[in-house]
């Protein structure tokens, strides 16, 4: 099959793509998308641990950690020891971080929106129906 018909590779192209143009407006905000990524997941579940945060972002968790340590670093997030599991830390944005997400946040969704632009209601939420259907097959249990 060429590759031109692999429609994984028309995936694979479009998230490149995306990364891309993601991490170019969020550098002036001085992050990277998985930073990113792990701050808009930190945002909406304080506290989570760093194997739950490293699924939610869809990278290892050996990924996770170093992303989290440049994070702390850098002061946008504190992890401290969960009041009962001892062995888990937990993570949070510190005000730092909050003012540092609003920022990337926003430089994102204009990108997101511009890429939305792109197509008709219509076509949206086609597109969005269509990649939600790939999603679904690619996780369903399959004998092969």
């Amino acid at each position: 099959m060429p590759l031109s018909e692999r429609l994984g590779a028309h995936v694979k192209r479009t998230e490149q793509a995306l990364n891309a143009a993601k991490n170019a407006v969020l550098k002036p905000a001085g992050l990277t998308v998985p930073q990113y990524a792990a701050l808009l997941r930190l945002e909406e579940n304080p506290g989570i641990s760093a194997a739950a945060l490293a699924r939610a972002c869809g990278v290892t968790p050996p990924t996770m950690n170093t992303v989290l340590k440049n994070l702390q670093e850098l002061g946008l997030i504190e992890r401290t020891r969960h009041e009962w599991h001892k062995n888990i830390l937990e993570t949070r944005l510190t005000a730092k971080g909050e003012q540092a997400m609003a920022a990337a946040d926003a430089r994102a969704v204009r990108l997101e929106r511009a890429l939305a632009a792109q197509f008709t209601d219509e076509e949206r939420k086609t597109l969005v129906d269509l990649l939600a259907r790939c999603v679904d097959f690619l996780e369903s249990p399959r004998s092969d």
